[in-house]
């Protein structure tokens, strides 16, 4: 799952507010702003601002000096700099407006930041809610969707908020006040800045860039649609045979892609009867998917057989529809999805591509994303993954996973969840649990205290907590969405079956329910509301993970032994393994678009599917088999949430070490609550803080390790 970013930050990456949400419209759940968005090269539509004429600014800054004196020098010059380097012909008389607007008094710029900082807590505030509720059809599943939908959710309110602060000035007098940091600078300075430091480099990066309006509205677009198209993009198991024609799974089961069918193909482990051919099914139906030769007229139809080894489809009898299924057409039609998957992804990037020229510090999406949103080096986050992927660790763990399957790995064996403790009870007995526990969405907010409790927050904080928390049902799979203001609320977003909250269900809200405690923290207990949120979305998805991995203690299904915690230990592993590769895939997907601009959605969908197959067969084929298989590009994430899938790798690693700092220390609440509440500095930084040591993958491979040998 994912914490969702406001869409005015979904694409280009946001330097002062938390940005990232869960599951579906997300992360996708961190330092961001409220309309940095990413959009793509200038079109007729939307001109390339004159270019300014170079300004002898020396004059002006001596100007400064001697008026000011020399203490001020270093703020004039790097102030002056920063305006130039936005300024326009038709902004003005640039040398009136540095006079006018340079503040030297000290009192006066601690008044003018505190103002700041006030106005935007309140204009990201009221962006994000107004964003929200034109979303709100389109993200809870409130029945069918007006025509209407889709083109509200589409909409973005705060697509001119940066243009408009630009042209009002407000951004030029940021910049001049405040400096505008490099990643190079932070890092180096990271144990050396104050809290105030931090919040003013927060400040002014939401002004490391000036995007047309027109080109975020453009991104908000593409986002909205691709949003909609895996919320929406369901299969109806009991409608998949085999190459049998039997019907392996219930009447009604309706999974979402990827993230249900991934479940539900990690459920079978516990089937000992049918288990493996559902598995292996379900593989099929997911490769379908990622190479677009899945049928049209499959996808969330229940009125139609498909047999996905054959590809063949055929109507469905009469009494093996679902009552009251949607109404789809029923045919025999084996026409492959026009490559509407890779269509989409598309328009990401041609959106992203419209915002390159107006980011000359960081001309490309890629770019933005490693050195702005998620404030790691790409070649740094490359060799995190590597390390994980080529570890020796990963055969000895694949010789105990068969072992305890008693047979030879195969492809679905990526998502082996044997490690993890309980994972012995059929999906049948925790779907039962929870649907009893949680019928509804509003009974799973209710025992959200009792839930905090036995993380070990005390009755006040959970009191609190759940005072600050929303619980709506999910269109999609789940997210969290968090507030951006102090009196707005976190909402927490959770799919609900008629029948009640399944285990993947309740899986996945226990993840978000993380999301949300943390984005409380960090914007209610922060000190400075510029720097609410954790330091990039892989910080928010790590603490979610401490609440996941607790769900079935939660449960009242016991607490980990020594034992359990070994597996704990391997479970971790195998998952941080399995997603590497996938978030490989992501980051190659795109330095591919960018490579072949002109690229057709055909063509696109050719390279993703040779990339996914080049990965497998590097890292994965060696250990499970399945030479060829293009399984590494099915998550969702690669097509509604550009480039996120590296920070669940990371957040993983991230989450072990907060686990490993909590063993030593007391509750759990407390820890959490000291953490999160830090605020969005860089990654390095926040780790030193929260657990004494930066990002590393070497206490999981230790720990492994020393599994394995146990």
């Amino acid at each position: 799952m994912r914490t969702f970013l406001p869409r005015s930050a979904r694409l280009l990456p946001v330097l002062t507010m938390l940005g990232c949400a869960t599951a579906q419209p997300s992360a996708p759940s961190q330092p961001a702003e409220p309309s940095a968005q990413a959009a793509a090269p200038a079109s007729e539509s939307t001109p390339m601002p004159k270019p300014t004429k170079k300004l002898d600014t020396a004059a002006l800054k001596a100007e400064l000096v001697a008026k000011h004196g020399e203490a001020q020098r270093a703020r004039i010059e790097r102030g002056v700099e920063q305006v130039a380097a936005q300024w326009r012909e038709e902004d003005g008389d640039l040398a009136a407006f540095v006079r006018e607007y340079f503040i030297a008094d000290p009192k006066a710029l601690d008044d003018t930041f505190a103002r700041l900082e006030r106005i935007f807590e309140q204009l990201d505030g009221h962006f994000n809610e107004l964003g929200r509720e034109l979303r709100w059809a389109t993200d809870l599943d409130l029945g069918p969707l007006l025509p209407v939908d889709p083109l509200l959710a589409a909409y973005d309110p705060s697509a001119h908020v940066t243009d408009d602060l630009f042209q009002s000035k407000i951004g030029f007098v940021v910049l001049l006040n405040f400096p505008l940091t490099t990643l190079a600078e932070r890092t180096a300075h990271a144990q050396d800045y104050t809290r105030r430091q931090w919040a003013e480099a927060r400040l002014a990066g939401r002004f490391y860039r000036r995007v047309p309006a027109e080109v975020q509205q453009e991104v908000s677009r593409a986002g909205a649609a691709a949003d909609l198209y895996i919320a929406e993009y369901n299969v109806w198991m009991h409608h998949v045979v085999d190459g049998k024609g039997r019907r392996l799974f219930p009447k009604g089961l309706r999974l979402i892609s990827h993230w249900n069918l991934r479940d539900e193909l990690k459920a079978n482990y516990a089937n000992k009867a049918e288990g493996l051919d559902k598995q292996r099914l379900i593989v099929k139906v997911m490769e379908r998917i990622v190479t677009q030769t899945i049928p049209a007229i499959v996808i969330d139809n229940p009125r139609v057989d498909w047999d996905p080894f054959t590809n063949t489809v055929s109507v469905a009898p009469a009494d093996t529809v679902e009552p009251n299924a949607p109404n789809r057409p029923a045919k025999v039609d084996t026409a492959p999805e026009p490559d509407t998957r890779y269509a989409r992804l598309q328009a990401h990037f041609h959106a992203a591509e419209k915002v390159d020229p107006y980011v000359p510090v960081a001309p490309t999406q890629i770019a933005r994303t490693f050195e702005f949103q998620r404030e790691i080096p790409e070649e740094r986050v490359k060799a995190l993954l590597t390390q994980v992927l080529t570890s020796p660790l990963v055969p000895q763990a694949a010789r105990l996973i068969e072992q305890r399957l008693g047979r030879k790995l195969e492809p679905q064996d990526l998502w082996f969840n044997g490690f993890r403790p309980g994972s012995s009870r059929s999906e049948t007995e925790l779907d039962k649990m929870t649907r009893q526990r949680y019928p509804t969405a509003e009974a799973f907010a209710k025992d959200i205290p009792r839930i905090l409790q036995g993380l070990g927050f005390t009755k006040e904080r959970a009191a609190y907590l759940a005072e600050h928390i929303r619980v709506d049902p999910s269109r999609g799979a789940g997210h969290a969405m968090q507030a951006m203001r102090r009196g707005d609320f976190p909402h927490l977003r959770t799919r609900v079956e008629k029948e009640g909250m399944n285990y993947k269900g309740y899986n996945i809200a226990v993840h978000e329910l993380g999301h949300n405690v943390e984005q409380v923290f960090s914007l209610y207990d922060v000190d400075h509301t510029l720097l609410q949120g954790v330091p990039n979305n892989a910080f928010t998805e790590a603490l979610a993970f401490v609440f996941q991995a607790r769900d079935q203690e939660l449960l009242g299904l016991g607490k980990p032994d020594a034992a359990a915690e070994r597996e704990r230990v391997l479970n971790d592993f195998w998952a941080t393994w399995e997603i590497a590769g996938v978030a490989l895939v992501d980051i190659a997907v795109w330095h591919w678009m960018y490579e072949h601009p002109d690229a057709t959605p055909a063509q696109l969908r050719d390279a993703t599917v040779a990339i996914a197959k080049e990965t497998w067969d590097r890292y994965y084929a060696p250990v499970l088999g399945g030479p060829g298989t293009a399984l590494l590009g099915i998550y969702s994430h690669m097509i509604a949430y550009p480039m996120y899938l590296p920070d669940y790798p990371l957040g993983h690693l991230i989450a072990f070490q907060i686990e490993e700092h909590m063993k030593k220390k007391g509750p759990l609440g407390a820890e959490f609550e000291r953490m999160a509440r830090y605020g969005a500095v860089t990654p390095d930084q926040w780790m030193v803080n929260a657990t004494g040591a930066p990002i590393s993958a070497e206490p999981l491979l230790r720990a492994t390790e020393a599994a394995l040998k146990r």
